[in-house]
């Protein structure tokens, strides 16, 4: 029994200390990634989907066949949009969606209560980079751009996103009287070929709607299809090492298909293997964490799927659409939408089918989905994810409540014969065997279970597990606040008032539990309590928030059955 329970307790302490490590590599500051030169993009479109429309033009000379009105320059103008939830830039040259903002989600928050008391003790409030999230960036050691255009059967004039588009206007901003906001951007050819890319926004919204409107009047019949991908740099930084590496918050490419559902394509397998896949619907994107960005063209069309590895460490994950003809004299309008924002679940599952897959509960999907939606109910009753977190805590216990009952009450039991145990110990100390058989006939006798204590904990390592993700993975826990001095539940305690409780509730559920025989596994279970103290000093405040609600659900419950068991005699 004693060794059994030391070995899950251990067990317990590396994953304790594995899940501080990978929430160190999400939160912890990341070492600066080497700045790379600029990718020479007037020179080589090999960023442009391969398909045998491509190729063809590729051989034909593309350079002269795409902009024959205008020379393509590295410094063409942008024009600047702002909503009441995303700001962002669009490059004129190809209509490319470049350093685009989250106007409501910070890089960091201020805490009140921590600058009052730093103000107290005559220090200057603490300082923070209040400025917005910047999901799309155009700086070269960051870039991530979304792109699109259009691809033509060889010798005739298209558009792609090297393009360079004319505009009117230099800034778009969405009034209050205003609920959408539409952006147009035209090219010609000079030639009766007329392409325009309206990109239109919704107040309150993370969707941006893209419309390539073909006008055809140039004499010829136009055979051609569209296409939508994301370009991004890797950041190397950002990745775990052979301990941490499967724990981490998921970066790197996905696709939603009608037949293989969310696949992860990650940068590696980028660089391994060229995505080749077709499907009705689906999307393609870029996920991090809490926040994602994807394509998602038409639901109706069969769309295919693609990824490139470029130089200088870019990668490329998009779609294009079935061939379209457009005969002389008439019009086509190729459609697709991007979604750039946070992963909130809810909102995702209304933009298209799978995307709130994004959010990465790893191998625990099927135990954190419903915790997510549990606390997203509770949410919203009470409006407040701290109490949140208090109630599915309360649900979880009454859940495994039949299980800790069984096991608290082995504990009892295990406690009640404590000093027999000791007994038996001395009597044989230079037997082991006997007392070995000696201590089981006892547990027989008494009919305990030397497993009754351990087993339940175990199972309950899952949830545990699950739940970790889901307070690490929701993007609806970032800077939220709970009270007093806990104003985001995603980070660690300021003050460490939590941890230090949390280590308190444990010291005192240890002593409700029957010490080990072996004085050495009891100077180490003794340590328990510290250790793990320290270890969650570093955690989110939510999860630490959850530990205290359990332990001392726990301790309530466990101190019931110990009185009722000795009251029994």
């Amino acid at each position: 029994m004693d060794n059994i329970r030391f070995v899950l307790v251990v067990t317990f302490g590396m994953l304790i200390f594995m899940l501080w490590q990978a929430w160190e590599q999400d939160y912890n500051p990341k070492p600066v990634v080497a700045t790379i030169s600029t990718p020479e993009v007037t020179k080589n479109k090999e960023d442009l989907p391969v398909t045998a429309q491509s190729t063809a033009q590729t051989e034909s000379g593309i350079q002269n066949s795409v902009t024959p009105a205008t020379s393509v320059t590295s410094t063409v103008k942008t024009i600047k949009i702002k909503t009441d939830v995303i700001a962002l830039e669009i490059d004129l040259q190809g209509g490319t969606v470049t350093n685009l903002d989250l106007l409501n989600y910070p890089v960091q928050k201020s805490n009140n209560v921590v600058n009052n008391l730093r103000e107290l003790v005559g220090m200057s409030p603490a300082e923070i980079n209040s400025t917005p999230i910047r999901l799309f960036n155009s700086t070269p050691e960051k870039i991530f751009v979304a792109q699109s255009g259009l691809i033509a059967d060889a010798g005739l004039a298209t558009a792609n996103h090297y393009t360079v588009f004319s505009n009117e206007r230099d800034e778009y901003s969405l009034s209050a009287d205003q609920d959408t906001l539409t952006v147009p951007l035209i090219w010609t050819d000079n030639q009766g070929f007329v392409i325009s890319k309206v990109y239109t926004f919704k107040r309150g919204s993370y969707e941006i709607k893209l419309d390539q409107i073909v006008k055809n009047d140039s004499g010829k019949v136009w055979t051609g299809r569209q296409y939508s991908q994301l370009l991004k740099v890797e950041d190397t930084s950002s990745k775990g090492n052979m301990l941490t590496g499967g724990m981490r918050a998921y970066d790197g490419g996905v696709i939603y298909t009608e037949k293989n559902k969310y696949q992860k394509i990650s940068f590696d397998d980028m660089a391994e293997e060229t995505l080749n896949e077709s499907s009705k619907g689906g999307w393609a994107a870029f996920i991090q964490h809490y926040f994602a960005s994807a394509w998602i063209p038409p639901s109706q069309e069969e769309n295919h799927f693609y990824t490139k590895e470029l130089n200088d460490n870019r990668f490329v994950i998009g779609t294009y659409s079935p061939m379209v003809t457009v005969e002389n004299n008439t019009t086509a309008q190729f459609s697709s939408q991007l979604f750039a924002g946070p992963k909130v679940q809810p909102l995702m599952e209304q933009v298209a089918t799978g995307l709130e897959l994004t959010v990465d509960y790893s191998v625990l999907t099927f135990i954190g989905k419903p915790i997510y939606w549990l606390l997203n109910q509770i949410h919203g009753v009470v409006g407040n994810w701290g109490v949140a977190i208090i109630g599915v805590t309360f649900c979880i216990k009454l859940l495994f409540f039949p299980l800790s009952q069984s096991s608290f009450r082995s504990m009892a039991k295990m406690r009640k014969i404590q000093p027999r145990l000791k007994e038996l110990q001395e009597r044989f100390a230079d037997d082991r065997q006997r007392f070995n058989t000696e201590m089981m006939g006892l547990y027989k006798k008494e009919k305990v279970n030397p497993l009754g204590g351990c087993l339940p904990i175990l199972i309950q390592i899952p949830v545990f597990m699950a739940l970790y993700w889901v307070l690490s993975e929701t993007v609806e826990f970032r800077q939220a606040p709970f009270m007093l001095w806990i104003q985001d539940l995603s980070i660690q305690d300021p003050f460490y008032i939590l941890p230090i409780i949390m280590g308190i509730t444990m010291k005192i559920q240890q002593g409700l539990n029957p010490p080990p025989i072996d004085p050495v596994q009891a100077k180490v279970m003794k340590m328990f309590p510290i250790v793990f103290t320290i270890f969650f000093l570093f955690f989110p405040a939510g999860l630490v928030l959850y530990w205290v609600i359990n332990n001392t659900l726990s301790i309530i419950q466990q101190s019931y059955i110990t009185k009722q068991i000795e009251k029994a005699g």
